[in-house]
């Protein structure tokens, strides 16, 4: 498995921008495929954004698509997720997770495709 740990969270205005980051260790970066997911309050976990092990490609559930951004430094063995023009809805504990990828162009957005998840760091928007 690889240890995954976020940072990057925090209290922001509607409007604001953060940028979340995800360090990952124990097995070779560039052969896996990460994502990030969120779960508000009394919701469940849902999908926000998932980039393969190239960085090549990138795709965005449809609540964040044109807002969110989706990167990784495979030489610092981190991933990013740039949030800009946020919006209270998007308050949420924000996971990275990770899985092996058996090609560079591989991507997942279920939750059940990943088998290793950071502790979580807490986004609060307010209004």
């Amino acid at each position: 498995q690889v240890q995954l740990v976020e940072s990057g969270g925090g209290l922001v205005q509607a409007g604001g921008s953060l940028r979340l980051s995800c360090a990952a260790s124990g097995r070779t970066f560039s052969t896996i495929a990460m994502g990030w997911f969120r779960q508000a309050p009394g919701k469940e976990r849902e999908f926000a954004a998932a980039i393969s092990r190239s960085g090549g490609r990138t795709t965005y559930a449809d609540s964040v698509k044109g807002r969110f951004t989706i990167s990784r430094d495979n030489a610092k063995n981190t991933v990013y997720l740039q949030m800009n023009s946020l919006k209270p809805e998007d308050t949420a504990v924000y996971y990275c997770a990770a899985r092996l990828a058996p090609g560079l162009s591989y991507y997942y957005t279920g939750s059940n495709e990943y088998d290793s998840w950071g502790q979580g760091t807490q986004v609060t928007v307010s209004s």
